[in-house]
């Protein structure tokens, strides 16, 4: 049969793609793979891990999946290591677009044991001078935030020797990495308002969805904040002390969008579904001092606009500290912009 040079060059073309893709995945999961030792100790894995993916992540997890899609999620390296001495333990590392996507995983649960697993100086180093861990370990469960990684070793059964081996899983995966810094717009947060409130830094949160939220604060079973994976979001609350002894806390809400456009519509939007009965007083201008502030049946909350950031407090005891709280944190986010 004559091929016409019309054929070979179509023929050409496509082969050509299909190496380029192949090797670009082949050159993605190469780069992104992390070398675990066959061997730790009594625990031994099989050759290759079990690939999760966004098609197939509910599959490997009942409901838990949408946490993770909810961040910028590329897939997921299962390994389960088994002994004869001991029961097994579960190796998950979960490769997210970036390193903040990871902190925001590790964010949702600052429960448990800081550990060190580096032994470089400079990443000794860079732990001792930050408030954000990079591991926590509690009852066999060992999670790891480090560069686009996020990874949980898990123990079925804690014992000295799993936790020891556990431990020395941590050390493998973390060898490579870098250690990235956090979220910049964590630093939107003050640490302290006024004498009495303060920022409770183990319950400070980053994410990007809605579903993420409503598992930290409960706030609408409908997107009312448009949030998605172009947005950047974080919270935290904020606690006092009472004369009883029991903590009062408010909650503290920021919000960057991709523009001061969708900003704008998501505000609409918020306040169309959380405040249908309080007259609209959305105030773009970054000139107007005074945020936008409601009495609701939960006590006062109130948000502010300023360009492409939405800062917002819900459960505050009184208008002024509704006001005062919006007024410092969108004061640091225009020092960020500066």
């Amino acid at each position: 049969m004559r091929i016409s040079p019309k054929t070979v060059s179509s023929a050409s073309i496509i082969i050509i793609l299909f190496l380029v893709i192949f090797i670009g995945a082949t050159t993605k999961m190469k780069t992104n793979s992390i070398r675990l030792p066959k061997t730790i100790d009594s625990w031994t894995r099989p050759d290759s891990p079990r690939i999760v993916t966004s098609q197939n992540i509910f599959d490997y997890m009942n409901g838990a999946g949408e946490l993770y899609l909810g961040y910028r999620f590329d897939h997921l390296e299962v390994y389960e290591y088994t002994s004869s001495q001991e029961d097994d333990i579960l190796v998950e590392l979960y490769f997210m677009a970036t390193s903040d996507d990871a902190f925001g995983l590790l964010s949702l649960d600052w429960g448990g044991e800081r550990v060190t697993l580096s032994d470089s100086a400079q990443n000794v180093k860079s732990q001792a001078q930050s408030h954000w861990v990079r591991a926590l370990y509690g009852e066999g469960l060992l999670r790891i935030w480090t560069d686009k990684l996020y990874a949980r070793v898990m123990a079925t059964r804690e014992t000295p020797a799993s936790k020891k081996a556990v431990l020395s899983f941590g050390k493998a995966i973390t060898g490579d990495q870098k250690n990235l810094p956090e979220p910049g717009l964590l630093k939107a947060l003050s640490s302290q308002m006024g004498s009495d409130w303060i920022l409770r830094k183990d319950r400070m949160s980053f994410f990007r969805s809605y579903l993420v939220l409503n598992s930290i604060y409960y706030l609408s079973p409908q997107n009312i904040l448009e949030l998605d994976h172009s947005v950047e979001a974080v919270t935290a609350p904020y606690e006092k002390a009472s004369e009883a002894g029991d903590a009062k806390r408010i909650q503290f809400l920021v919000v960057k969008y991709e523009n001061p456009e969708r900003a704008r519509n998501a505000l609409d939007h918020f306040h169309d579904a959380f405040l249908p009965e309080h007259k609209k007083d959305i105030q773009p201008d970054s000139t107007v001092e005074n945020p936008s502030v409601f009495e609701v049946e939960e006590g006062w909350m109130g948000y502010k606009l300023k360009g492409k950031y939405l800062a917002i407090v819900f459960d505050c005891t009184d208008q002024e500290l509704a006001q005062n709280i919006i007024h410092q944190n969108v004061s640091n986010l225009s020092k960020m912009e500066e």
